[in-house]
C-alpha cells in the first residue's frame, strides 16, 4: 500500500505540475469571460467505465480557486455507464474552464487505469491470484497510477527501488549466487520483503534453499509453472511474469501461483472518454 502522506504529497506536487504546464502566466481565453460571471455544469462519462482520481480532480479545482464547490456522483472504483453523470460544479465561469482540461485529463487518465485493471481482474476472479502492477509506468504518474490500479481491484507490487527487494539475474551474477544476494539483503535491510527472479526450476529450488520470500517465475511455460507450485509447496509466494496477455492470464491463473505481474496495468491504457458541460 502507499503510505497516505507520500500519495497526498505527491498529488500536490503534480497537480500544481500539470497546471504549469497548461495555464502557463495565464488563461488567455478564460479572460473573453467576465470576471464576475457564475456558472454551473456537470462532467459525464462517454463509455463504460471504473472511475479513478476523484482526489486528484479536487486538488486540480483547489488550486485553480477554491471558490469552484464539486459534488461528486460516484466515488473511486465505481462502475459506471455512458451518459451517467460523475459530478456536479459550480463557481466562477472563468475558473471552471480553465480548470476543465487538467481535471479531465487526471480523471480520464486513472479511470483508464482503474477500467483495465478491473477488466483484468475479473477474468481471474474464478482463482486466487492477485494481480500485481510492476514499475512500467509513465515518468512522474507512479504514485497516482498505482493508486488507480487498487481502485480497479488489482494490487500494487513494490513501490519503488526502496520499499522492497527484487533480486534479478544482473544482482546475482554480481552478487556471486542467489543465496549470497539473499543473505546480503537480509544484512542490509532486514524484515523487507525478498523476491528472487528465476529462469529455470533448479533456480527456483535455489530461491527456496536460501529463504526468499517470494519467487518470480519469469518465462515459465505453464508445466513449469505447474510443477513450481508443487515444489514450493507454500515455502514462498510464487509470482508470475512476463508475456502475460488477454489468450494466457486466465491459463496462468489457474496453475495455482499467488501473484501474477503485469506492466500492461500502468503503461498500456486508454484514457477513458469523458466530457464537461456547462448548464
Amino acid at each position: 500500500m502507499i503510505p497516505a502522506e507520500l500519495l497526498r504529497q505527491s498529488r500536490i506536487e503534480s497537480v500544481a505540475q500539470s497546471l504549469r504546464e497548461d495555464i502557463g502566466d495565464g488563461d488567455i481565453t478564460a479572460q473573453l469571460i467576465p470576471a464576475d460571471k457564475h456558472a454551473s455544469g456537470r462532467v459525464i462519462t462517454r463509455e463504460d467505465a471504473t472511475i479513478a482520481g476523484r482526489d486528484w480532480v479536487n486538488e486540480v479545482f483547489r488550486q485553480v480557486d477554491p471558490a469552484v464547490e464539486l459534488e461528486w456522483q460516484v466515488k473511486d472504483g465505481d462502475s459506471v455507464a455512458p451518459n451517467q453523470v460523475l459530478f456536479r460544479m459550480k463557481g466562477p465561469a472563468r475558473s471552471l474552464l480553465t480548470a476543465e482540461r487538467s481535471a479531465l485529463n487526471w480523471l480520464q487518465a486513472l479511470s483508464g487505469v482503474a477500467t483495465s485493471c478491473a477488466r483484468y481482474a475479473d477474468q481471474v476472479a474464478h482463482t486466487g491470484v492477485h494481480l500485481l502492477d510492476t514499475r512500467k509506468t509513465l515518468p512522474g504518474l507512479r504514485l497516482a497510477s498505482k493508486y488507480a490500479v487498487t481502485c480497479g481491484g488489482c494490487y500494487n507490487h513494490r513501490i519503488g527501488l526502496w520499499d522492497a527487494f527484487l533480486i534479478k539475474e544482473n544482482h546475482i551474477l554480481a552478487c556471486g549466487s542467489i543465496a549470497e544476494a539473499i543473505e546480503e539483503a537480509r544484512r542490509i535491510a532486514p524484515g523487507r520483503p525478498i523476491e528472487v527472479e528465476t529462469e529455470t526450476l533448479d533456480e527456483l529450488t535455489q530461491a527456496l534453499d536460501a529463504g526468499a520470500d517470494i519467487i518470480m517465475l519469469d518465462e515459465f511455460s505453464l508445466a513449469d509453472m505447474r510443477t513450481a507450485v508443487t515444489l514450493t509447496a507454500g515455502r514462498a509466494k510464487l509470482e508470475a511474469s512476463g508475456g502475460i496477455n488477454d489468450q494466457t492470464l486466465v491459463p496462468v491463473a489457474e496453475t495455482g501461483v499467488d501473484y501474477i505481474s503485469i506492466g500492461a496495468l500502468t503503461k498500456d491504457i486508454k484514457a477513458v472518454d469523458l466530457s464537461m458541460r456547462l448548464d
